[in-house]
């Protein structure tokens, strides 16, 4: 089994007011770079095998100090990027709340599409199939997987076994960690959206002392 650690990237200046899609250029403020560093520090005692992430800038910057801490390079990969907005990119999520839309959203995610944009059904197959690659790769190993609000919630829910339907129902915060087992068997879910938390459970077991022979 691979333990996969889903984080999400940590707080930018628009985090919460817009739906910024997959607009380029939009950086983790101070807060997030702070999140970053902290998140680095609750892996010092994991033996991350890689860490991967969607290119988007907010998720690499929030990937990078914990793949410094390890020594190991962010290898982005396009199947994590954020959901594609059509024509809602950059709207502000006070004015799209108001819309008839929005409640298909938030009760009926399976069936409803971004105006010109990506489908819900279509980032979960995405983001599933991105997941699989990882763990074939990564057979046994512990990944940090770097992407976005949905994309994680998805996950995250769909490996509980709840319909997309129902995705909504899962929080996840900027820069919190759920933590999914996915391999042969069924998947398990072992945290979800912690944010501050000692991730030491996950930590491999010390190797036992060699007795030296007298």
């Amino acid at each position: 089994m691979t333990t996969l650690f889903l984080i999400r990237h940590g707080l930018t200046a628009v985090t919460g007011k817009t739906l910024y899609g997959r607009t380029p250029g939009i950086p983790l403020d101070d807060r997030g770079h702070t999140q970053a560093e902290r998140l680095a520090e609750r892996f010092s005692s994991i033996r991350l095998t890689a860490v991967y992430s969607s290119p988007l800038e907010r998720c690499m910057q929030t990937m990078e100090p914990l793949g410094a801490s390890h020594r190991l390079k962010v290898v982005p990969r396009a199947d994590l990027i954020e959901m594609d907005a059509g024509t809602w990119t950059n709207r502000s999520l006070a004015q799209l709340r108001r819309t008839r839309l929005w409640r298909d959203v938030m009760e009926h995610p399976s069936q409803f599409r971004f105006p010109e944009g990506e489908s819900f059904a279509e980032a979960l197959a995405r983001a599933l199939a991105g997941v699989q690659a990882i763990v074939s790769h990564h057979p046994r190993g512990r990944v940090a997987v770097g992407s976005h609000g949905d994309v994680i919630r998805m996950l995250v829910a769909h490996h509980a076994g709840a319909p997309l339907d129902l995705f909504q129902r899962t929080v996840v915060d900027a820069a919190s960690v759920s933590v999914v087992r996915v391999g042969n068997g069924e998947p398990r879910v072992l945290l979800v959206n912690d944010d501050g938390g000692s991730l030491a459970r996950f930590a491999p077991p010390p190797r036992p002392e060699r007795k030296l022979r007298g």
